[in-house]
């Protein structure tokens, strides 16, 4: 049985989701297990040549989902990055500041800038019930994606379900909610579009008003 088998039977067996999931993963320090770090990590994630993982960035990944890192890629000091309810991919050349936080399911892509003191989380806890604790109510999750050569400024936060398109640049402070179309460049809390490039006319130009 091959490995994507194995954990299609155990996803779809909850009894045995839970306990793999208990046998990985720490539940007080919402971590994984220290026998996780040394003797499986460093056969099941991927990094490319050349990356690096700066000594006081956390990683909580474990098997459970993918974490790939790729070529010639940087995971600055005290950044955290957390698989634990989804992937956390990002591509070759790219750069996770110092201070951030990183939860999947994350897609980073190439020659990517992020940086510092930002929060790019594709998590959410659910709250609707007032009668039940938020932490006992699960959480749901939306991909966020953050495609090639985008800029993201200090101290902003990309929510779940985000998309960001090629060659965007996110103003520092901004709290982005929906997506952004390729080759813009957005501010703001909640983030909105200010300025977009014009092949046309070959300039970066404020959006013409409705």
């Amino acid at each position: 049985m091959d490995i994507a088998n194995l954990k299609r039977k155990v996803t779809h067996n909850q009894k045995i989701k839970t306990f793999v999931h208990w046998c990985l993963m720490s539940r007080l320090r919402c971590a994984p297990r220290l026998w996780v770090k040394i003797f499986v990590n460093p056969f099941f994630l991927k990094r490319g040549r050349g990356s690096l993982v700066k000594w006081s960035a956390i990683l909580n990944v474990s098997p459970i989902n993918k974490f790939t890192l790729g070529s010639n890629s940087v995971i600055e000091n005290f950044s955290l990055i957390d698989n634990a309810v989804g992937d956390v991919t990002i591509g070759a050349n790219s750069r996770v500041g110092l201070r951030n936080t990183v939860i999947g399911p994350v897609k980073i892509g190439n020659n990517v800038i992020i940086a510092q003191n930002v929060v790019i989380s594709g998590l959410n806890h659910n709250y609707q019930d007032p009668n039940i604790p938020i932490h006992k109510q699960g959480v749901n999750k939306k991909p966020i994606v953050i495609n090639d050569d985008v800029w993201v400024g200090a101290n902003s936060t990309i929510t779940s379900g985000v998309v960001i398109g090629h060659h965007c640049v996110i103003a520092g402070g901004s709290v982005v909610v929906c997506n952004i179309p390729p080759y813009s460049v957005c501010a703001g809390v909640p983030a909105r579009i200010i300025k977009a490039y014009d092949f046309e006319r070959k300039e970066w130009s404020a959006p013409i008003k409705k």
